[in-house]
Order: C-alpha cells, then structure tokens, then sequence
C-alpha cells in the first residue's frame, strides 16, 4: 500500500513537472513569436523598401500616363517626358557587357570542367523542356481561342515579313557564337541579308542546236544563246546590338581554361571576380534610382500610345490569348517545376525576385533586368553565386519562355488570318513587357533549380577548396529562410504541447 502511494506519488510530481515544462515553454513560445512578428514585420519592410518602392512607382507611373493621355503631347514632347527612364535603361545597359563576362568567368572558373559540364547540362535542359512546354501552351491557346478568325477585314497592316530560310538562321547562329573581332561583338551581331542577281547562263548545248536549225536569222540566234536567270542570294550582313552568345561562349571557354590553370590562373581569377564585385555595387547605386526611372518608363509609354481604342478593338482577343497563355506559364508551369524539384514553396522563392520581375516590366528588357536579378537571387533567395553567375548570362541569352508562347502564338494567329504581313511588336507595348516578366522568371527560377540539382557538386568543391562558401551563406541568410526557420519553430513547439 506504502509503495504503492509512493510510485502514485512520484508519477504525479513527474506529470507535474512536465506539465509546468509545458506551459513554461509554451509561454516562452508565445513570447518569442509576438517579437518575431514585430522583428519580421520590421525587418520585411527594410529589406523590401525598393520592392515597396517599385510598386508603388508602377501604380503611380499608370495613372500619370493615362491622366497626361488627354494632353495629346507631340513626339518631342514624349521624349522629353521619358528622359528619366531613357537614363535607367542606358544605366543598366552599361552594366550588361562587363556583368555577362566577368559573372562567367568567375563562376566557370570557381567549378572544375566536370562540375560545370553537370550544371550547363542540367540548364540546358531546363531551358530546352520550359522552351518546349510554352510552345505547347501558346499552340494550344491559339487553337482553342481561335482569336484570328473572322478578322481579316479588320486588321491593320503594317510593314512586310523579311523572308529568312531556316538554314542562313542556323548558320547565322553559330556564326555569332564565334565572333571574329571581340570588340566589334560588344555591339553587332551577324545577320544574313539578302541580295537579288541576274546572270547571264549559257543554255543546254542540245538547246542550242536546235535554236540554231530553226532561226535562220544569225542576230536572232546569238542573242537566244543565253538567258537571263535572276536568283536571290545570302551576303554578308549585320546588326546593331551585342553579340550575347558570342560573348557568353568566349566567356565559358575562357573561364574553364583559367580554372585549369589552377595556381597560374589565380590572378586572372580574382581580376574578374573582383570585377564582378564591382559592377553589384553599381547596380546597388542604381536600385535608388530604378523606382523613379520605371515611373517615367510606363507613363511614357502610355501616353506614346496613339488610338487604344483602335487597336483593342483589332486584336484584342489575340491580345487577350498573349496574356491568357504567358499567365498560365508564369504562375502555374514554373512554380509548379520548381515544386516538383526542389520540393520547396515556389511562392516564397518568387517574393524575393518581385525587384526583377517589376523592373522587367518597367522596362520591357530582360538583359537591362539582368544586374537585377542577380542581386535578387544571391541577396534575397540565397541563390549560390556559382550558379547565378552561370545560369543567368546563358538563361538570358538563349532562354526565352515568353518569346517562344509568343511567336507560336504569333504565327498560327497569322495563319488564321490567312497570313496576313503584321507587325505586332508596334501595336501594343504590353504585351512586350509581359514577355520579358516571364522570361525573368524564368531564368530565376532556372538558377534555383540547377542549383538543388547541382548541390552535391557545390559542396565536393567546397570541401576541395576549403573556402568559407557556406558558412558565408548562412550569415547572409534571407529573410524567406528566417521566416521558414520560425515556422519550423513554432511547429516544434505545437508538437511539444501535444
């Protein structure tokens, strides 16, 4: 009886124990999270001031243009109206030759061959599936809306389609992928043009012979000898505007044979990183001024626009198809990829890159978004610096998700309208801009993907250097991951409770 009082005894004042434990904890709990909710509020707004910023500096920059729209500025007066933003983009323009080359280098270099074989590889088929799957979706958006039919009377013509074969565009590209003049790849690209020729052929000596018994007059056969044969033939050409892919091949090839040279190549490797440092400290100066250009950017080109009226009501349903289709690529396709792979919240990946996708809307560019979006990735996300600097050059170069929808899109519109020569890209300058969103978001989310495909390698290198890499990465922890680690806290202790 005595023993058993004891052991009931000892067992109540164990239970007594754990439940002040409980309630010790699940106060300390409490506690923390209302300061973690203060702290992260607080912390949020600090390290989204220039996100906060560009919001707002997109909705005011839409209701100055539509309220400046009945003013009819003249051209002059529209360009004059722009400048702030016309100084952003040439800001950010300058930052994209130095920023591709030195990024490349820098990262190729930091992985050996095998490493970087792995990583191009697995970019390369990221961008060749979500090419292939926005393809898809734009053909299949077309097909089922249908927006060309009925509309040939009502469309605007403008311009002529330039007639290209598709192997002068082949070989045009791999022309460009080696440029013969490095700097003259820094603002012109090849481009095949072409030529028409006559030429005097002789004809068939059978031909002949038979002209030369039926004609007896001798003038009359001596000028039938010969034909004339008219032919169009590719000449050599080019275009304004750098020559990414060139520079980007010159870049990786460059960047491996340095990092082959292991001790040699040290010096080489710290000039371009210390480049590539150089130029993020630029783009940090010109984030203070972005929000102010982007404002002036979009109200600029609202009231550039002449007669909405008019062109809504000539494509608007192939307007609305554009959106429709780049909308399911850009918040179902894409984030549900990055799910399936990284098996990580894609939602809280893509806040950290609102910065890049709002500029990219500002301004309709998404090699000006690219200093951007590096600082996004690698300060927001936490977005190793290996691979934003070897996905992104590339994912800009010859990752184009939006184009791809769109130009489907585009040509199977023009069949529907019997094949009609348009020129969509002076119509509506949206639709543009959403391109280039989705094209951003595309490369970032890219760059989070080959990075947890790629994590295995990152840390043998690490390991073999013996570099501070990942503990780097962990002082700089972003403020998505802080948030993450609360709930993982709060989740622990909800399962202490129970």
């Amino acid at each position: 009886m005595t023993k058993s009082n004891g052991e009931d005894a000892r067992s109540g004042t164990r239970m007594e124990r754990i439940q002040q434990g409980v309630r010790k904890r699940t106060l300390m709990a409490k506690k923390k999270v209302q300061s973690i909710t203060k702290d992260d509020v607080k912390s949020y707004l600090l390290r989204n001031f220039f996100v906060l910023f560009t919001i707002i500096a997109v909705i005011v920059g839409i209701i100055l243009g539509f309220s400046l729209r009945s003013y009819h500025f003249s051209y002059r007066e529209v360009k004059y109206f722009s400048f702030p933003g016309e100084l952003l983009m040439r800001m950010l323009q300058m930052l994209v030759l130095p920023l591709i080359v030195s990024s490349l280098v820098t990262g190729v270099a930091a992985l050996d061959s095998k490493a970087s074989g792995k990583m191009g590889l697995r970019a390369v088929i990221y961008y060749m599936s979500t090419t292939v799957i926005a393809v898809l979706i734009g053909i299949i958006m077309v097909v089922i809306i249908h927006p060309g039919k009925g509309s040939k009377e009502k469309m605007y013509r403008e311009g002529k389609i330039v007639q290209v074969t598709a192997a002068d565009a082949f070989l045009d590209l791999i022309r460009n992928m080696f440029p013969p003049n490095l700097v003259e790849a820094c603002f012109k690209q090849f481009k095949t043009n072409y030529e028409e020729r006559t030429r005097r052929a002789p004809v068939d000596s059978n031909e002949t012979s038979v002209l030369a018994a039926i004609i007896s007059n001798v003038s009359e056969a001596v000028e039938n000898l010969t034909h004339l044969k008219k032919e169009i033939i590719p000449v050599p050409g080019a275009v304004n505007g750098v020559n990414a892919l060139g520079l980007v091949v010159f870049s990786i090839s460059f960047g491996l044979v340095i990092g082959n040279m292991k001790e040699q190549g040290r010096a080489l490797r710290d000039f371009f990183d210390s480049l590539n440092e150089a130029i993020m400290r630029l783009v940090a100066l010109i984030m203070w001024y972005a929000p102010l250009g982007i404002m002036f950017l979009i109200a600029g080109k609202i009231v550039e626009m002449e007669d909405m009226g008019v062109i809504g009501g000539q494509l608007a349903m192939y307007t609305v198809t554009v959106i429709i289709g780049l909308l399911i690529h850009a918040i179902v396709v894409l984030p549900l990829l990055y799910f399936l792979i990284t098996r990580k919240n894609p939602w809280v990946f893509i806040g950290g890159l609102l910065q890049a996708l709002i500029t990219a809307l500002g301004t309709s560019s998404s090699s000006a978004t690219l200093p951007i979006t590096f600082k996004c990735l690698e300060e927001n996300n936490g977005v190793d610096k290996r691979i934003t600097r070897f996905v992104l050059p590339v994912g800009a170069t010859i990752n184009m998700d939006g184009t791809a929808l769109y130009e489907a899109l585009a040509a199977i519109f023009i069949a529907q309208v019997n094949n009609m020569d348009l020129n969509f890209g002076q119509i509506i300058t949206i639709r543009d801009r959403l391109r280039t969103t989705t094209n951003v978001l595309g490369d970032s989310i890219g760059a989070g993907i080959v990075e947890h495909l790629s994590r295995h390698e990152l840390r043998n290198k690490d390991a073999e250097m013996g570099n501070s890499v990942i503990e780097e990465n962990e002082m700089k922890k972003p403020y998505q991951l802080i948030s993450q680690e609360h709930e993982n806290e709060k989740t622990l202790d909800s399962e202490t409770k129970m």
